[in-house]
């Protein structure tokens, strides 16, 4: 079984959530609101951007 070296793995990190954007990581859905599950993503991808330090790619514009 392969495992995955991740450094500082078991360091702690807080990120705030609401309630709703906590259920919808868990799977429920709001169909009458998507951008519920999208920010709380975002929420989490810029704790683990801060944390790794991170640097976000430039988009890159296509010919």
């Amino acid at each position: 079984m392969n495992s995955v070296k991740i450094p500082q793995g078991d360091t702690l990190v807080k990120v705030e959530l609401t309630v709703r954007e906590l259920m919808a990581l868990t799977g429920v859905r709001f169909h009458e609101n998507h951008k519920v599950e999208v920010e709380a993503r975002k929420k989490l991808n810029e704790v683990l951007e801060d944390t790794y330090h991170i640097e976000k790619e430039a988009p890159q514009l296509l010919n």
